[in-house]
């Protein structure tokens, strides 16, 4: 008997039952549609600020899933240097950032050239730029080896591991990846939605390489979707819904590896995750037109580089409370500079004090 979906004797012949999948699929056809045709209204530049948040937010959450956390800042620059942005306050990046975001401008940005072999490893290594991962050294830009025992998906203390899955064995992965390849290339009746959940299941049930495989399972589903749309831009973001949902998402994958080759299930979950993600573009596309009528009423308003850096950050979301002990170490000023910064401000009517005082003394932005 089979113990993982890749053991079947028809894999990779998968199956779903189309009648299951009708109303979730619509709904989010509908959806794509109906969110492209409301980006195409608005003006260039909102555009393309609700690019960058969306692939800012996809670079960050598709990491954390996997338990690493970049800094935002050096994401956003990142992605905006490669994408010829002209926007303030942007900071350095680490080469461990840049390779994250040049997978994922690589697969949404050049979505009409076809997946091969160099094209993955070239991500494998721009994720890994050290050649290791943590602490370890790993095979970067090829195929899994399996030096040290079979690739496994594990959880626990050592000696009471649990094993969720075991991925094909190295010397199968030459074979496996061409007969993927092959597929997610080929013209068909299949559609294109399906086509990005099948792609990330297979893919992430290969597990071909030592480490990156779930960022790179959720770049080709980006690849895809880009096809699907029919578009290089990203205006919603799997990664970021994968992220609110990876209890379940994990367990889904899980029984469907342990499963039959029926993956309806995981089908469903996937479009339905679709959906959510979809919804949430609202949220963000009303956050970007408050800033845009925000910077239109202060158009004319004098301030200087670290002022609008700081607005920026307040716009975007900031965490927490802002003081000036904090201004001063984001802003890199000194403390004195950044009082006089918030004080200008407020004599210009856009930071109110809150009301709490004393040593405490916080900001807020004044959006009306």
């Amino acid at each position: 008997m089979s113990r993982y979906i890749h053991q079947h004797k028809d894999w990779p012949n998968f199956t779903w039952e189309d009648e299951e999948l009708l109303s979730s699929l619509g709904t989010a056809r509908h959806m794509q549609g109906r969110l492209m045709g409301k980006m195409e209204s608005l003006g260039f530049v909102l555009r393309q600020e609700a690019l960058l948040e969306t692939l800012t937010q996809d670079v960050l959450k598709s990491t954390e899933i996997e338990g690493e956390f970049l800094d935002p800042g050096q994401v956003r620059s990142s992605i905006a240097r490669r994408l010829g942005m002209d926007i303030s306050g942007l900071i350095p990046s680490d080469r461990n950032v840049d390779g994250v975001v040049e997978m994922t401008l690589d697969a949404t940005q050049q979505f009409e050239k076809p997946l091969t072999f160099e094209r993955l490893f070239g991500w494998h290594a721009a994720l890994f730029p050290t050649g290791r991962s943590g602490m370890y050294r790993i095979t970067v830009g090829d195929w899994r080896k399996d030096e040290t025992g079979p690739m496994q998906v594990v959880s626990g203390a050592m000696g009471r591991e649990r094993v969720h899955f075991q991925a094909p064995e190295a010397t199968l992965l030459e074979k496996e990846m061409k007969v993927f390849v092959d597929w997610f290339n080929r013209e068909e009746k299949l559609d294109s939605v399906i086509k990005a959940g099948i792609a990330h299941l297979w893919f992430v049930t290969i597990h071909p390489f030592d480490d990156g495989n779930g960022r790179i399972a959720r770049a080709i589903t980006d690849l895809q979707l880009s096809r699907a749309d029919k578009s290089p831009q990203r205006f919603y973001s799997m990664s970021a819904r994968i992220r609110l949902e990876r209890k379940a998402y994990y367990e889904v994958l899980e029984r469907t590896q342990k499963g039959a080759l029926d993956i309806t299930e995981w089908l469903l979950w996937f479009i339905k995750c679709l959906i959510a993600a979809l919804k949430e573009t609202d949220s963000t596309l009303a956050r970007i037109l408050s800033k845009a009528r925000f910077w239109d009423k202060h158009a004319a308003t004098p301030l200087n580089e670290r002022q609008r850096l700081m607005l920026n950050k307040l716009l975007d979301g900031f965490k927490g409370k802002l003081t000036s002990s904090k201004w001063a170490k984001i802003a890199k000023c000194s403390s004195d500079t950044a009082l006089r910064d918030i004080q200008d401000l407020m004599q210009k009517g856009i930071l109110l004090k809150e009301p709490a005082g004393g040593r405490s003394t916080s900001y807020i932005l004044i959006m009306n």
